[in-house]
């Protein structure tokens, strides 16, 4: 395409779009460029849209300069359909509204919201979102739409297609048309007759080839995502209703898809599973053949989902039977099973459905009865426990980013996906097993929907040589050979054709189906302008091009930052990257970081490396809050802000200015704390002087010119803890009190709901249950470290941290005691480095050591709680909220607010990325009437305040003001 044309399509863009909803800079280009697939292109524009109104005068300017478009939602896919050499439109952040019905049987929704947020607007009403990908907590509505993603659960019977009602959907032409609408639909026959007139025509030829009518009804008959999707014709009548399912599968080629309405699934309120393991995978394709039969009175399936995980699968997520089986074959044989050989084990993850304790009982019944006359290797047990089951269908969703993170350092992830009818199952798999075996992927496994006859396989692949290369593509042609010649199968099954399967639509389809996708192709894009390159290819050899580079970023092996070199760059962890959508995701940052790395090591464009890291440093750096949640859903447990600290670390080496003056502030603690109380006595000084208003404008305008923090009327006055540290008479229950830097320097904001700074409050309360508080010596010197691991000199942060051990071992009586630290991030740190005390935040040291020792009357009103980073590292979000409980009748923990973006001080630095993190807190915080909310993190309290229109405090004002303490009868004593 002409520079000239893009030139133009920007100019005009830039009329209706805000600059910084526009990105044409190389670094966002490239961090852009890349998705869940295998495939890399870097767009020439990307544009962050927002609404129906943007997208069709971007399309109308598309048209207008001949420039290709494609729509991105979450970047899941696997592909390589959403990615684009061109203008990538994303449509997610902006597109989250949506509304249920009253009977909460339909749901609306925009396509930028996530699966699993459908699914818990949806389970208050004992409902659930019918599509279900193992991706549903990353994907988001469009992409599981348009890609027609299914899952473990869905089948062909509730997946996208059967369960869409209705569509708003944008032409290339920029008409919006709502087939859920009649005002729209009579709209839209006067302005698209003729398009209309064709549907017609298509459905009625698509009817008269009966050969080709009963081949659609046969290869939707499983799990088909190959090419367009053509079962509409033979399904509605309406051309509406045709135009409508048309948009299922897609991939972003037809129109742009700006809402759907859903029929919403019932959930079953009780729920058994079993990991059931065979010594052979055929032996455990029999076993799902004979499931797949099982029914109840009402003729609905038993099993609602089995799931195979072949060897490897086992072998990548370090799974305990197949270790113990592995060790079984090769020190004793086993009954038809060669010694040494533990690849024939697999296993089914299966799942029965009911209405009741009784049905699912008899569901359990039935089934164990169908396994009696198969052989498992372990005994079949099913449990019902929530925390039991969840872990098995945890390790099957990771299953894809676990195998790709044991690739061979510079290889590629490659996944694909076929399909087979249930019937030829145990023949088809056995093969297909085989055949990758001969192709010489060793390390290559086979998992997915056995239910469904639906397998991924997964490829640890070089495309470092053409030899590589070439046995890729001799591997996809005997693939093509085995699933369509030999089975009638499908090539695609879920993940959609992409560029990966788009060479052979026309061979799985035969020449019939094929002109009939291509004429809706041409009646939707006449120009073909959406999604050039997918489901429609005229390159043959395209599944081969382009693939994406997974270079090695340096690092030390023995640095956690190292696990980064593991990513397969599959976009699990956006959801909780507080940065994605406002500079950077975790997952571009270690694209970007690829790039670098590459660039450095082969040093072949200097001045592109050059700008790459200039342009990096505020997106990719600064407003990175390093809190770590993305490794939380990371099934490797990837935690990008590691590769963030050695960063920092590496632009402040030792020796340096910065350097210098992290040790001198570590060396001289005590004193950096007695020079900031002045500063922050000064800034309550200006306050009371100048008044909030002007205060705040006046320190927002020296922010913005100088860069130096923000100050909001949250910022808390100076204290000193010296006056504070009168302890009682000798107790029996002790407890070692390290109260953290910030609260012993920082106090209470000019207006705050509570009178006592939080080390005096919590003094006060560990008194009120009975303890003795006991501090380490040199309180003032000491600090967990976390100011120096968030800047990046780590080896003082570790020096500091020492020096706290040391410290709290001794107060601790060598630790007799429990210690209690009053800051949740300093807490999580210390847990990670301190290994030889037992370690608590307010939270858990209240509820696991004072809750039996307080009597708890709680208050009518409601309370927000605020769960933090490092409370949902350590896994205590539900012991603050528990706590909660006991304090207030109506506990508030607003959805969708993950990390508040404080991040230490970067909420002073960078309050732009705190407000965007907390951007959808105060809402709720009105709608639900919340008047105070509580956490147990300072500045993050102070990010909630600003944020919210309400103060936060800690939890321990909350726990103090609701108790008393047991009285203990004298008589009893």
């Amino acid at each position: 395409m002409k520079k000239s044309n893009y030139m133009a399509f920007l100019q005009e863009a830039r009329q209706f779009i805000p600059q910084e909803r526009i990105y044409t800079d190389e670094l966002r280009r490239l961090a852009w460029g890349t998705d869940a697939g295998f495939y890399r292109l870097i767009p020439q524009i990307v544009i962050r849209s927002e609404g129906e109104e943007e997208i069709s005068r971007l399309l109308k300017l598309a048209d207008l300069y001949n420039l290709p478009v494609t729509f991105r939602a979450a970047g899941t896919s696997l592909s390589g359909q959403a990615i684009s050499d061109s203008i990538l439109i994303v449509a997610g952040k902006h597109w989250e509204k949506y509304s249920i019905s009253p009977d909460h049987k339909e749901i609306t929704l925009q396509p930028g919201i996530i699966g699993q947020r459908v699914n818990e607007l949806l389970a208050p009403f004992g409902r659930k979102f019918a599509p279900d990908p193992a991706s549903v907590k990353s994907a988001m509505v469009g992409g599981i739409v348009m890609n027609n993603a299914s899952g473990m659960n869905c089948g062909t019977h509730a997946n996208s297609d059967k369960v869409l009602l209705s569509a708003r959907i944008i032409l290339p032409d920029g008409t919006l048309l709502d087939t859920g609408d009649s005002v729209s639909r009579a709209a839209f026959e006067v302005t698209h007759r003729d398009f209309i007139r064709r549907i017609y025509t298509l459905r009625d030829e698509v009817r008269a080839d009966e050969k080709l009518a009963e081949r659609i009804r046969y290869k939707y008959s499983i799990k088909n995502v190959t090419g367009l999707n053509l079962l509409p014709f033979v399904r509605f009548d309406d051309p509406f209703d045709i135009i409508t399912h048309l948009m299922v599968g897609s991939e972003g080629t037809l129109a742009f898809l700006s809402q759907v309405t859903m029929q919403t699934e019932y959930d079953y309120p009780f729920k058994a599973s079993a990991m059931l393991y065979f010594k052979t995978i055929k032996d455990a394709c029999r076993a799902v053949v004979a499931m797949k039969k099982l029914t109840d009175s009402n003729g609905e399936w038993i099993v609602k989902g089995a799931e195979l995980l072949d060897w490897k699968s086992l072998a990548s997520v370090s799974d305990p039977i197949f270790l113990k089986y592995k060790g079984e074959v090769c020190s004793s044989p086993l009954p038809g099973v060669e010694p040494g050989d533990e690849t024939g084990l697999t296993a089914v993850l299966t799942e029965t459905k009911a209405r009741s304790a009784e049905e699912l009982k008899r569901n359990i019944s039935g089934i164990e009865c169908c396994l009696s006359d198969f052989q498992t290797y372990t005994p079949v047990r099913f449990t019902d426990k929530p925390e039991e089951y969840s872990q098995y269908w945890a390790i099957r969703s990771g299953i894809f980013p676990s195998v790709g993170g044991t690739r061979k350092p510079g290889t590629t992830c490659l996944i694909e996906d076929v399909a087979f009818h249930i019937e030829d199952l145990p023949e088809a798999t056995a093969e297909l097993q085989q055949l990758i075996a001969r192709h010489g992927y060793e390390d290559a496994c086979i998992y997915g929907h056995a239910l469904e006859g639906n397998y991924h396989f997964i490829l640890n692949q070089s495309f470092s040589s053409d030899t590589e290369v070439k046995r890729y593509e001799d591997l996809m042609n005997d693939v093509k050979t085995l699933v369509v010649d030999r089975y009638d199968g499908s090539l695609k099954a879920e993940h959609g054709t992409g560029r990966n399967m788009a060479p052979f639509v026309r061979y799985e389809w035969g020449d019939a189906a094929y002109e009939v996708m291509k004429a809706v192709k041409k009646l939707f894009d006449p120009k073909g302008l959406l999604n050039p390159g997918v489901i429609f290819n005229d390159d043959p050899k395209c599944h081969i091009k382009n693939f994406k580079p997974l270079p090695l970023i340096p690092l030390d092996t023995e640095s956690p930052a190292a696990k980064v070199n593991r990513c397969i760059e599959c976009g699990f962890c956006e959801v909780n990257c507080l940065s994605c959508g406002f500079t950077l995701s975790s997952r571009q940052r270690i694209v970007l970081q690829r790039e670098i790395a590459r660039l450095r090591q082969n040093g072949e464009d200097p001045e592109r490396l050059s700008l790459l890291e200039k342009q990096y440093r505020y997106p990719g750096n600064q407003t990175c809050a390093g809190d770590g949640l993305c490794s939380m859903s990371c099934p490797m447990g990837i935690n990008t802000g590691d590769l963030t600290h050695v960063i920092r670390q590496e632009e402040i080496p030792q020796g340096s200015f910065g350097y210098k003056i992290g040790n001198f502030a570590a060396n001289h603690f005590a004193g950096i704390k007695s020079t900031l109380r002045p500063v922050l006595g000064l800034a309550d000084f200006g306050h009371s002087v100048l008044g909030t208003k002007a205060m705040s404008s006046i320190t927002k305008g020296m922010h913005n010119a100088f860069g130096i923090p923000l100050w909001t009327p949250a910022m808390p006055k100076a204290f000193k803890t010296n006056s504070q540290l009168s302890t009682p008479a000798p107790r029996q229950n002790k407890v070692v009190y390290f109260p953290s830097c910030i609260n012993q320097t920082m106090g209470l904001p000019k207006k705050s709901p509570v009178e006592q700074a939080l080390v005096s409050k919590m003094i006060a309360l560990l008194q009120k249950g009975g303890y003795e508080v006991i501090f380490p010596k040199n309180m003032e010197k000491l600090c967990c470290g976390t100011i120096w691991e968030s800047k990046g000199m780590l080896d003082i942060a570790d020096r500091k941290t020492a020096e706290l051990e040391a410290a709290l071992w001794e107060a601790s009586e060598q630790g007799r005691y429990p210690v209690l630290c009053d800051q949740s991030p300093c807490l999580h740190r210390m847990r990670e480095t301190i290994r030889r005390m037992k370690l608590y935040e307010p939270a858990e040291f209240i509820y696991t050591f004072l809750r039996d020792k307080l009597v708890f009357t709680p208050i009518d009103r409601p309370v927000a709680v605020h769960i933090t980073c490092s409370m949902r590292k350590m896994g205590l979000a539900d012991t603050i909220i528990a706590l909660a409980r006991l304090c207030s009748t109506k506990v508030i923990v607003p959805e969708e607010v993950g990390c508040c973006g404080f991040a230490g001080d970067r909420g002073f630095t960078y309050p732009e990325l705190n407000a965007y993190a907390l951007r959808k807190l105060r809402p709720q915080i009105e709608a639900a009437g919340v008047s105070i909310g509580y956490s147990n993190s300072r500045t993050c309290e102070i990010g909630l305040t600003t944020n919210s229109g309400i103060p936060y405090v800690s939890i321990a004002y909350l726990v103090d003001q609701c108790t008393e303490p047991v009285t203990v009868n004298p008589e009893l004593t």
